[in-house]
Formats: structure tokens, sequence, C-alpha cells
């Protein structure tokens, strides 16, 4: 069986940048187990694969070691490989997801605009163990969702972060976001899942819909622009709605694309 792959550079707008992702279209879906395997072969943090289904997609993320319940860069790489690949003519793609739909349309100056379920996340008292496996000496506050998101106010510490994986990979969420504000951004941030196969991932679309409410709250403002990353970044654009929803925006840039044998 020969499937076509591409690798697109989500969250960002030239290649080398943001977070790259697999993309496979599929005419229909192969068994788990064979989805799981590719995704361990591509050893990237996420691969897409969607499956034509009425006027929409069936949508589904696998890092190298499990499926994930939601992906925003490999979402986004998947729209960018249907508008710009495929020839995609809708005005906006309608994905179905493990996470509900999920809504892609053309924005401005080549950014593609996802609209995602908005997750506000709620303060808890910092788990023991938890700056120590950052290499944090304090946190402004913690809070959680999906993962930990812990606050600190020394934009620099950001850059420094040398976690222990294995200690953050006993704690019982799907990863942790370290985010502060400054550096020519509303906010900052760096994102470590070992618990789901991905160390760090340059940039983590699905941990904005927690990280721009609670910066939207923090900040009294509701237009967001971000910068995830440490050595290899990606920008955002996050815009927090009334209506329980955040709209997370980016560039995708092709990098390869090709097949696969299986």
């Amino acid at each position: 069986m020969q499937l076509e792959i591409f690798q697109v550079d989500a969250f960002s707008s030239k290649p080398f940048g943001g977070n790259a992702a697999a993309v496979i279209p599929l005419e229909q879906w192969l068994d788990d187990a064979t989805l799981q395997r590719i995704a361990e072969e591509n050893n990237l943090s996420e691969t897409a694969y969607f499956v034509k289904q009425g006027a929409g997609y069936q949508l589904r993320w696998f890092t190298p070691a499990v499926e994930v319940d939601l992906c925003g860069h490999a979402t986004l790489a998947s729209a960018w490989v249907l508008f710009e690949q495929l020839g995609e003519q809708t005005e906006v793609l309608r994905f179905s997801t493990r996470s509900g739909e999920l809504r892609v349309s053309r924005g401005t100056d080549g950014m593609l605009e996802m609209d995602f379920p908005a997750k506000q996340p709620q303060p808890v008292t910092t788990p023991p163990g938890l700056l120590e496996a950052l290499g944090l000496d304090s946190a402004r506050e913690v809070y959680r969702s999906d993962d930990y998101l812990v606050a600190i106010d020394d934009v620099s510490l950001i850059e420094t972060l040398r976690p222990d994986f294995a200690a953050l990979a006993a704690f019982d969420v799907r990863g942790i976001a370290v985010t502060a504000p400054g550096r020519g951004f509303d906010f900052v941030t760096r994102w470590f899942g070992p618990r789901v196969g991905v160390n760090e991932d340059p940039v983590t679309g699905s941990a904005h819909t927690s990280l721009a409410p609670y910066w939207a709250q923090r900040l009294d403002q509701s237009s967001l622009r971000c910068e995830q990353g440490g050595a290899r970044k990606g920008q955002l654009h996050c815009e927090v709605l009334g209506n329980g929803r955040v709209i997370i925006s980016g560039h995708g840039a092709l990098y390869l694309k090709g097949s696969v044998f299986i």
C-alpha cells in the first residue's frame, strides 16, 4: 500500500520554524495499530490522518506513543494541506474529532483560523516535586486543565528551562506548560509532554485553548499575540470569544511531500 504524506511546519511562515506535523490523507481508515506504527516511524510530535466524511472530514492525531484528543498544530497542518495542496474550495473546513467539531477557515495575511473550544484552567496547589522537575525555584501560580499551567514572572527563565523529563512524566496530566509575559508578545510559553511521548513540543495549539483564557483574564484583553518554543519557536494569534470558543491562528509552510509504503 502507498500513502501520500506531507510534512508541514505549522505556526511558521517558512520552513524550519514552528512545529512540524505529518499529514496523511486516507480514503478509508486503517487499523489503529498501523496508524500508531506510522506515527512512531515518522517520529514527529504528531501525525494527523483525515478521511472525507460528507461535507467535512474525520480527523485523528497520533504522537509516536499514543492517540490524543486534540492537537492544534496538526489540525492547522491538515487544513493547510487541504487548502494549499489538495485544492479544497470550501470556505470553512469542518473536522469531526474526539474533541467535537473543529472548524478552520482562511484568515488575513495567509493565516489559517482554527475555531476551538476554550478551556478555563482552574487554580491548584502546586503539586509536590513539579517545580523541582522543571528546575524552577518558584512560580507565580499553578493552574490545571488538560495540562498543568505554571505561570512565572521572569521571562528570561523560559529560555533556560532544562526539565527532568523522567520526573515530569510521573505527573498525571497530558503535559506541563510554563508561561510568562513579555519578549515582544503578550505571553510566551514552553510545553513539555513526556507522558504522551513528546519531551518538548515547539508549538502546541491545543495548549492555547487553556493558555489564552488564562492570559485574557489576567491581562484583561481578548486578543493575544503569543510565541512558544525553546530553540525552535512559532507564533500564534489567539482571540478569546465570549461564547466558550477561542480562535487560534497561524501560518503553515510545506517542508516535504512524498509517499509512505506499507
